[in-house]
């Protein structure tokens, strides 16, 4: 895939790329120079609440919460 360098350096990532990513206009990349290679990171961090859900719901009794803090025998 290729872009092109604009005035002042700037690029454009393609929509495809930035939605592979799931990055938005705004976010933040790291950028490192390899010999003559550019490697692009994301450096958007996680956050608590983009992991809500991830896992599914899971029911668990009560009892089992007491006996995993070893609070019943």
């Amino acid at each position: 895939m290729e872009v092109r360098v604009e005035r002042g350096g700037r690029i454009t990532l393609p929509l495809e790329v930035l939605k592979s990513l799931g990055l938005e206009e705004g976010d933040v990349l790291e950028l490192e120079v390899s010999g003559k290679s550019i490697i692009l990171r994301s450096a958007k961090r996680i956050r608590i609440d983009d992991l809500w859900g991830l896992a599914g719901v899971h029911e668990v009794d009560l009892e089992d919460v007491e006996n995993a803090l070893g609070r019943l025998s």
